[in-house]
């Protein structure tokens, strides 16, 4: 097949499905990654699509959100990572909310040994993930379902939430920005993650590299509002994501990286009140520079109902080089 035909095959691709693996390009096409990744950048070049880490998308980022069997394939091995060092985050007995995304099911999957857990989801593959946890408690929201996601949205999923109070939150999203926070393509899905943020006392964000610096059309969750990303390591000659790592830092959020090319595991969890070992190896923790400002709408009742699962703060607070050298 000549350049020229593979390119046009990758874009109709792309154009298909909003975004593909380089791996689904690579087999469809009949040729190597690497051919397939200088034919994306071609492509890119002539604003045709945009690249993303492991795949290819629709331009803009504004436009169309990817749905569930083409956000599977993308940055297997980083959402893997992130998920065992978030789970390092779950306390026993802990009241928490997880959003709907693929980096939030890996997650549930690694959740189902925590015991006492009571998740409350809007989600349908995170409900499916914890559905034969002996010792987990899953609460599922009411709405519409929504099959591009599995996830319920609408006024049904957003009044099921109100008076609802639980110690965290854990959601994804389409993009995370220093200035605007955590966006993503869909109004509904928007407008649902923000009403799972009103439910908790911290908000955690499970986003690999690739979505660092990419804003997306409606805004999620203001980055005051963020209490700690969980990410993946950069490429070294990723300079945007470091940058976004950095300014998201210096504006308060607690930034922990896992390192997907440093034994990550696909195990089902870390242990009941703490962390695995894969985490604790991977960890790195930004300290807060300064105090952060409290969620709009919660109050003593919201921290008090974090107590069900309270953090050690030493080691939450570990000191780690500036992200900008690693």
């Amino acid at each position: 097949m000549f350049a020229a035909e593979r390119r046009q095959l990758i874009l109709e691709m792309v154009r298909a499905n909003g975004a593909v693996s380089l791996r689904e390009l690579a087999r469809v096409v009949q040729t190597s990654e690497v051919t397939v990744r200088r034919d994306v950048r071609a492509l890119e070049a002539e604003g045709l699509l945009d690249r993303r880490h492991g795949g290819a998308v629709l331009p803009g980022g504004f436009t169309r959100e990817s749905g569930f069997p083409q956000k599977s394939h993308l940055a297997t091995a980083e959402k893997t990572a992130i998920a065992d060092l978030a789970a390092g985050f779950v306390e026993e007995g802990e009241a928490i909310v997880v959003g709907a995304g693929t980096t939030t099911q890996e997650l549930a999957r690694r959740l189902a040994r925590v015991p006492g857990l009571t998740v409350v989801t809007n989600s349908l593959l995170v409900a499916q993930a914890l559905a034969h946890a002996n010792r987990v408690e899953v609460v599922m929201t009411g709405g519409t379902l929504r099959g591009s996601n599995y996830a319920l949205v609408g006024s049904g999923a957003e009044q099921s939430l109100q008076g609802l109070r639980v110690s965290k939150a854990f959601l994804s999203g389409s993009g995370l920005t220093a200035e605007r926070g955590l966006s993503t393509s869909n109004m509904l899905s928007a407008s649902v993650d923000r009403a799972l943020v009103q439910a908790a006392a911290e908000v955690v964000v499970l986003a690999d590299h690739s979505k660092l610096g990419t804003d997306t059309m409606f805004q999620t969750v203001p980055t005051d509002v963020v209490t700690r990303l969980v990410t993946d390591e950069p490429p070294a000659h990723d300079d945007r994501a470091g940058t976004e790592l950095q300014a998201l830092a210096d504006q308060g959020v607690q930034i922990a990286v896992a390192g997907a090319s440093k034994g990550a595991t696909g195990g089902s969890g870390a242990p009941a009140g703490g962390e695995s070992a894969p985490a604790r190896q991977q960890r790195r923790d930004v300290p807060l520079p300064g105090p952060r400002r409290q969620v709009p709408g919660t109050g003593t009742g919201l921290r008090s109902a974090a107590a069900l699962g309270e953090q050690n703060p030493g080691a939450e607070r570990a000191r780690v080089a500036d992200l900008r050298r690693r």
